[in-house]
């Protein structure tokens, strides 16, 4: 357990499998302008559940979109 420390989870399959878990508190998406064609979708199996989530802070630069949500619970 990390208790009151943060850790940061890259993997997409990774991500889902904590996130179905209810083992997740926030989320940061950044998104780039681009579009690949192939690779692991972040959040494509959950369960046939539904996630709720609050937007805790927008940033948006000419590079990226930088989103961080609170998963509520």
């Amino acid at each position: 357990m990390a208790g009151a420390k943060d850790i940061y989870i890259t993997g997409a399959e990774v991500a889902q499998q904590f996130l179905t878990r209810g083992l997740i508190d926030e989320i940061s998406l950044h998104v780039v302008p681009v579009l690949f064609g192939s690779g692991t979708r972040l959040i494509e199996d959950l369960g046939g559940g539904h996630v709720q989530l609050e937007t805790i802070e927008v940033i948006e630069t000419k590079e990226a979109i930088h989103l961080r949500f609170r998963v509520i619970k």
